[in-house]
């Protein structure tokens, strides 16, 4: 049975560092896959305005999902480091359940060190409940429950995990998604510390000699 499969991203390559290896993983499997960027990334980098560099990293966004083979992409174009718990962004991520219906949710960890991240987590988790029941008549669509929501790890590791997904043959798909990413692995290395981290989970949990890692917040099936 195809899965549909959302992932919410603070920034345009956060989903690739956290669940890049997964989610080449889905479409292997065909599932289809959807990514919600929250923020645009715009203040990535100081070698472009901010306008140029939300262009810039939109574009790499796309090169990104390329290689790991999916194309819809939304992208709500907030401001990126000052991304609000607010009513506008509450509505637009129930109706985006709504609209995709996905069986599948990954999300951003509550304890990441970035407040974007966190932010984004409050925003998904709150809305996935939203969205799944009889209210909020202003938001467009039918109710719509997640079976499954799953935290992925990007600035910050989980210190607690209880779901782990080898990656061993997906790692190098996910190194070339995230080194479309040009604009950001030019000043640090995020290519090398995803290497190193999912190097790390497999070698410590025995699982792949390369492994994600997702704290369950609600589940019925995985991959």
């Amino acid at each position: 049975m195809v899965k549909r499969v959302l992932v919410f991203a603070a920034h345009p390559d956060d989903d690739i560092i956290g669940v890049g290896g997964s989610l080449a993983k889905h479409v292997r499997l065909g599932n289809l896959v959807s990514v919600c960027y929250l923020t645009s990334g715009d203040s990535g980098s100081l070698d472009y305005a901010k306008e140029e560099l939300a262009r810039v990293r939109e574009g790499e966004a796309r090169k990104a999902a390329n290689v790991i083979g999916f194309k819809d992409q939304v992208f709500l174009r907030n401001r990126d480091g000052y991304l609000d718990y607010n009513e506008k962004n509450l509505k637009r991520l129930i109706e985006l359940v709504r609209g995709k219906r996905p069986d599948v949710v990954y999300v951003h960890s509550e304890s990441d060190g970035h407040q974007d991240h966190r932010t984004t987590f409050r925003l998904v988790i709150e809305s996935v409940g939203r969205a799944g029941g009889p209210w909020f008549q202003e938001c467009k669509g039918k109710p719509w429950v997640t079976g499954t929501v799953l935290a992925y790890e990007v600035w910050t590791p989980l210190s607690d995990f209880n779901y782990v997904e080898n990656i061993s043959d997906f790692m190098d798909k996910k190194l070339a998604a995230l080194r479309k990413h040009a604009s950001q692995i030019k000043n640090v290395r995020y290519d090398e510390a995803a290497e190193g981290l999912s190097r790390f989970r497999g070698a410590m949990t025995g699982r792949g000699k390369y492994c994600e890692v997702f704290q369950i917040i609600r589940a019925t099936e995985l991959l």
